[in-house]
């Protein structure tokens, strides 16, 4: 019995020994995958924000990057154009840059071109990649100098004094579309006034004119922003034809209607 008892002992011991030495190991094991665990999210927790920032960086560097190379073209046309009609210089300024609103003060011989631009840049989190958009206003200055030299500045400002020019692109964009998809009788100020703007109740398109020469229609279009602050004349042309296409028609900005 006493044999018995003895041997039963040790086998228990062995075995609590080896269950104690197994929990250990399992703690052991949890303890070194949680803390791999944590030492990860509080890696991408100080990464992920820092290459965003970067990129974020990165996509407002190419806007003004490509602002001021798009400034400098711009006023080397300028002295290249072999005009000094400001509305044949607006229409260089519009080719080059695609601002939606172009200013003239004659007394300074000075133009006035305010866009925004944005860019796209990828991103990076936990639960995966995606993108964000980054934006910024310019009002460039383009200034004659003596002879036929164009000097440009660029300048930043808030996107508020930027909102005005993007509505109006938006509604010149809606404007060329209704006109290129127009049938040719209706080309008249009347039909245009309607076709911009069914209710008559909007203020966004003021229709100055509307005429044809040869086999073509010019209609003239005083464009302004939401909230009125800013508006600027455009001239949609588009050939007279009984079947319009979508890209039939054609805009320019211009002083005056």
């Amino acid at each position: 019995m006493g044999s018995d008892t003895s041997g039963s002992a040790v086998v228990t011991g062995r075995a609590t020994r080896l269950v104690t030495t197994g929990c250990l190991t399992v703690l052991a094991v949890l303890i070194v995958v949680l803390g791999t665990a944590v030492s990860w999210l509080w890696y991408r927790g100080w990464h992920d924000p820092k290459v965003n920032d970067e990129r974020r960086d990165e996509a407002y560097a190419l806007i003004r990057r490509d602002a001021s190379d798009t400034a400098e073209e711009t006023a080397r046309a300028l002295g290249t154009a072999g005009t000094t009609d400001a509305d044949a210089l607006t229409e260089v300024i519009w080719r080059h840059s695609q601002a939606p609103v172009i200013t003239y003060d004659a007394s300074r011989h000075e133009f006035s071109a305010t866009a925004a631009s944005d860019a796209l840049y990828d991103t990076t989190s936990i639960l995966g990649g995606g993108s964000d958009r980054v934006s910024q206003c310019f009002v460039v200055t383009y200034t004659r100098d003596t002879g036929r030299t164009w000097s440009p500045r660029v300048s930043e400002r808030d996107a508020d004094v930027c909102r005005p020019a993007t509505a109006i692109s938006g509604s010149v964009h809606h404007a060329r579309t209704r006109i290129a998809n127009m049938y040719t009788e209706d080309l008249t100020r009347a039909g245009v006034s309607k076709a911009l703007d069914p209710t008559g109740r909007q203020r966004t398109y003021d229709v100055r004119s509307a005429a044809r020469e040869d086999d073509t229609v010019t209609v003239a279009v005083l464009v302004s922003s939401p909230d009125a602050t800013t508006t600027q004349c455009y001239r949609f042309t588009r050939p007279v034809q009984d079947v319009a296409g979508p890209n039939s028609a054609e805009e320019v900005p211009a002083l005056s209607c």
